[in-house]
């Protein structure tokens, strides 16, 4: 079976929230998400969400969002973005989707999913560049909470190889680019490094089209996967 990903659906089925500020793409996007996604993924497929989901801010606002992925094909695995305020802790979740018959999405957080010959892992990580992160935040506290829960992703992968007789490669999904244009996340990139990550994917980033879809740095590939710069089709990640 094939894994997809695609990032920031920012569906907004009970909030007013437009997105065509970023631009014409975002027209009419939750159809195009709809028919974009059914035109690729099968059921047996998996897709990789990494953030900004639902602009839902409890998850009452998100549900019917998730109802809505849940009624596409395949299996989904979301990450946390910066603007997914229904977030909460994984257990509590969980048991959420449960109460609102949601059965075909889990929680990419701290831990990692063995898929075909991949293991999926990530976090959301954090803005890249160090003098725009936002007023009142402190930058280096973040990002060394994501480098500790992008290390406990890529270590439960590690013990999944450890356990299988499968070596599955170590493929990383951020809601933040750890890597874009003049900005690298050092914090990020290192632990990457020390597992052998080769392959990245991320979002957050809109209404850029003209940048390289795939950025390449010491020996990790980076690619741009935003619902808008896919024109909200899944990308084939394996």
């Amino acid at each position: 079976m094939a894994i997809y990903t695609l990032a920031d659906t920012h569906l907004s089925q009970t909030v007013n929230k437009p997105m065509d500020v970023f631009g014409s793409r975002w027209d009419n996007y939750t159809q195009k998400i709809i028919d974009g996604w059914r035109s690729v993924v099968k059921d047996g497929d998996t897709v990789v969400m990494p953030g900004d989901i639902s602009w839902g801010i409890s998850l009452d606002e998100a549900a019917e969002d998730m109802r809505l992925i849940d009624s596409l094909p395949g299996r989904k695995l979301i990450g946390k973005g910066n603007h997914d305020y229904w977030w909460t802790g994984v257990s509590k979740m969980e048991r959420w989707l449960a109460d609102i018959g949601v059965t075909t999405v889990g929680f990419l957080y701290n831990n990692a999913y063995a898929v075909e010959d991949m293991n999926i892992c990530g976090c959301r990580g954090w803005y890249v560049d160090r003098n725009n992160n936002p007023k009142g935040v402190d930058y280096a506290k973040i990002i060394a909470r994501e480098a500790v829960r992008l290390e406990l992703s890529l270590s439960a992968a590690d013990r999944l190889n450890e356990s299988s007789d499968i070596k599955r490669e170590n493929v990383v999904f951020m809601h933040f680019p750890p890597y874009f244009i003049n900005y690298r996340c050092t914090e990020l990139i290192d632990v990457m490094h020390r597992h052998g990550v080769t392959l990245c994917f991320y979002g957050h980033i809109h209404g850029v089209y003209d940048i390289p879809q795939v950025t390449e740095d010491e020996g990790i590939e980076y690619v741009l996967i935003s619902g808008d710069y896919l024109d909200f089709t899944p990308q084939l990640v394996n």
